[in-house]
């Protein structure tokens, strides 16, 4: 839709365009283009209301790609909120969320794991994150090393306070925002807990 118009004046699909320089040798000058998609975005239907999100492609486009393709193969239907932190964070996408075995509840993946994209985007009310491992020596102020920076699948993160956030920042991959529907994840986040401490819900359907 052009800037300042209505619906009804929709001119087209946005596209996703990735470009870069061509350094072969003769050839022209001038951007070359590398990718042309669509710009797709995905809404999560809740018992709290509908919560849309659009996506960081230029600085996590593998992190998009896997949660947009696990997301249209239906990997997350039905699928929890199995871990809410008021204040801080709602986690989701573990196909063991909902598991009253307490101990497997937060361990489930979709049997592979993401190269870490950390980047400049700050973890901001509303930001979607990638959760992974967390690495001991994180505790001492230093990064993460390989294979707990590289330990992210399905499981992600909508943050609610940069306060409380901003410690993320740079350490965990950033791959989009709620763009629409912050009230639901907001009563998400208000929901009783069984188990303040480790965030589990006592009502594992939303």
């Amino acid at each position: 839709v052009a800037k300042d118009k209505d619906l009804p004046e929709f001119l087209g699909t946005p596209l996703v365009i990735n470009v870069r320089e061509d350094k072969r040798r003769g050839a022209p000058p001038g951007p070359m283009i590398t990718r042309v998609e669509p710009l797709r975005y995905a809404v999560m239907t809740t018992k709290q209301g509908p919560i849309t999100m659009a996506f960081y492609y230029d600085v996590a486009p593998n992190t998009v790609n896997s949660f947009l393709t696990l997301g249209e193969q239906g990997y997350f239907d039905g699928l929890t909120f199995h871990r809410i932190m008021p204040g801080f964070v709602v986690q989701g996408g573990d196909p063991r969320g909902a598991d009253p075995n307490a101990e497997n509840r937060g361990t489930g993946s979709p049997g592979y794991q993401i190269d870490a994209e950390f980047n400049d985007r700050q973890h901001l009310k509303g930001v979607l994150s990638m959760a992974r491992n967390g690495d001991p020596m994180e505790q001492t102020g230093g990064m993460p090393r390989c294979e707990y920076a590289n330990s992210a699948g399905s499981q992600f993160f909508i943050c609610l306070d940069y306060d409380r956030t901003k410690a993320l920042d740079r350490k965990y991959t950033a791959f989009g925002k709620v763009t629409d529907g912050m009230k639901a994840v907001e009563a998400v986040a208000a929901v009783p807990l069984a188990d303040p401490q480790a965030g589990r819900p006592k009502d594992m359907q939303f």
